[in-house]
């Protein structure tokens, strides 16, 4: 079923819902007005009937003697069609009449009057069908002896619920079928955005995303993207959509440009020190005196040693990437940061190093002793190996605000512009830019990459701001948990 049927399908399933909600609105209404009406009638005509048979007590009151008159028939104001009767001590009927036209009555026959037979002189309502006079709301009272049963027709009353009920029932109809047909018409324009945003996301998801090529998807247009309506929001949901689509395939293909890249570094970087262990073992092997074999020994030991510390840092970056938990203590990045420049200056006495300790609080943080060390000394191998002899190098350990800073700033020639942005990439380097320290060969270009990982494994960050004659590169730890100690009868406890 394509998106239109599904949409077809959507609107008629809507406008059936619609139209049997109004429906049952209709009905509700209808019948509540029913009865409500029927209910004030039906309470008019007992009100009627009790005036009747009040009225007619107090005319049967005044010859209380004549137990079967019914002389009080003949007043003015009795309603045509209205049946008295007077009972007997037992409740049997001893004589009972209608009123006819003009004030005269008329006597009830054998069969009316045994329709109007079994009513207890109690003041309640009965409803009874009397044989060719119609149905009759009833009461029959009983006052010092005197027993007087009076009946008012409800037929007229029957009547007018009944046109009621057809006069409601007919605007009912009318009032739908003209609801149905304004609801079509609205369902329809309104739907037509929706049938648009339907055809873009056939179209999109016709479009080869398995293939990871990005091209230019198609988007919902923007007059579909009102979001003071329920079309537009979808609109602007699938367009939202689309979007996260497209940045992800593009962050899928910049991933796999990177992971083609790393392995092609990788593999040369890897290949480099195994072609010179290949070369002075061959040459080992034909036993030539070109070259000395402790020399050659020498060469392997340092090819591998090479090869091995590119391997483990392949090895650590990876298992950062996976998210391996780090050992975890207290760590003094002051001692921390001076005994790694202590190192620096006994590995590079041609440079001019120097430690700046700012410190608002105690420079303790919560991590890995062994990998926040490596990342000092990778920043201060960083500026030792890429400046020229007599630079400047100074390691600043500044504390507060809830965290530690570690600044290490030279004065070199700076990195360059087009490089800043991928500085922290793995196998990134500046070969072309920047001078190395003399006869010294050059790194991976993982150093800078490890430090970022090592440094976000802990909860921190590293930024870097170059220009030419100052690099600095600034890395932020959070400071570790201030240490409670809590007084007790027995002394300290530290928690």
């Amino acid at each position: 079923m394509t998106a239109r049927r599904r949409l077809r399908s959507m609107r008629s399933r809507l406008l059936l819902f619609i139209s049997l909600a109004l429906v049952a609105v209709c009905a509700a209404m209808a019948l509540t007005t029913v009865f409500v009406q029927r209910a004030y009638l039906y309470g008019n005509l007992d009100d009627r009937v009790e005036n009747a048979v009040e009225r007619c007590l107090g005319g049967a009151a005044l010859q209380p003697q004549l137990t079967a008159d019914l002389g009080f028939l003949h007043e003015q104001g009795h309603p045509t069609g209205m049946v008295a009767a007077r009972l007997d001590d037992d409740g049997d009927i001893v004589s009972a009449a209608v009123v006819a036209r003009e004030y005269t009555t008329q006597q009830l026959t054998a069969e009316q009057r045994a329709a109007l037979a079994g009513i207890e002189a109690d003041g309640s309502m009965h409803t009874r069908t009397v044989p060719g006079l119609g149905t009759y709301r009833i009461t029959a009272i009983d006052r010092d002896g005197i027993r007087v049963l009076v009946g008012i027709p409800m037929d007229d009353v029957r009547r007018m619920i009944r046109g009621m009920v057809i006069a409601e029932v007919a605007i009912a109809a009318v009032g739908l079928s003209a609801a149905g047909c304004v609801c079509a018409v609205v369902i329809r324009r309104q739907l037509r955005p929706l049938g648009r945003v339907a055809g873009t996301a056939v179209e999109v998801s016709r479009a080869p995303l398995g293939s990871g090529r990005v091209g230019d998807l198609t988007r919902v247009p923007e007059r579909d993207t009102d979001p003071d309506s329920e079309a537009g929001q979808v609109g602007a949901a699938l367009n939202r959509m689309i979007d996260h689509v497209e940045s992800s395939l593009t962050e899928r293909q910049r991933t796999e440009e990177r992971m083609r890249r790393f392995l092609s570094d990788a593999s040369h970087e890897l290949r480099t020190p195994l072609a010179s262990i290949a070369g002075y073992a061959e040459l080992m092997n034909r036993g030539t005196d070109r070259i000395e074999p402790g020399t050659a020994w020498r060469r392997v030991s340092a090819e591998s040693a090479r090869m091995t510390g590119l391997v483990e840092d392949l090895l650590l970056l990876a298992r950062l990437d996976e998210g391996r938990p780090l050992q975890s203590a207290e760590v003094d990045v002051a001692a921390l940061v001076a005994e790694a420049v202590w190192d620096a200056r006994a590995a590079g006495d041609s440079h001019d190093w120097q430690l700046e300790l700012r410190l608002d609080a105690e420079p303790l943080v919560t991590g890995d002793e062994a990998r926040l060390h490596q990342v000092i000394a990778n920043l201060l191998a960083n500026a030792r190996v890429h400046t020229p002899p007599g630079t400047r190098v100074v390691a600043v350990v500044e504390s507060g605000d809830a965290q530690c800073l570690v600044r290490v700033r030279d004065n070199g020639p700076g990195i360059p512009p087009a490089l800043l942005p991928t500085v922290f990439e793995r196998f990134t380097r500046a070969d072309a830019s920047r001078t190395r320290a003399g006869g010294l060969e050059g790194g991976s270009g993982l150093g800078l990459a490890i430090v970022a990982a090592i440094t976000a494994a802990h909860g921190g960050r590293i930024d870097v701001e170059s220009t030419p004659g100052r690099t600095e590169f600034t890395v932020r730890l959070p400071l570790a948990a201030p240490t409670a100690v809590v007084l007790s009868g027995e002394g300290a406890r530290v928690r």
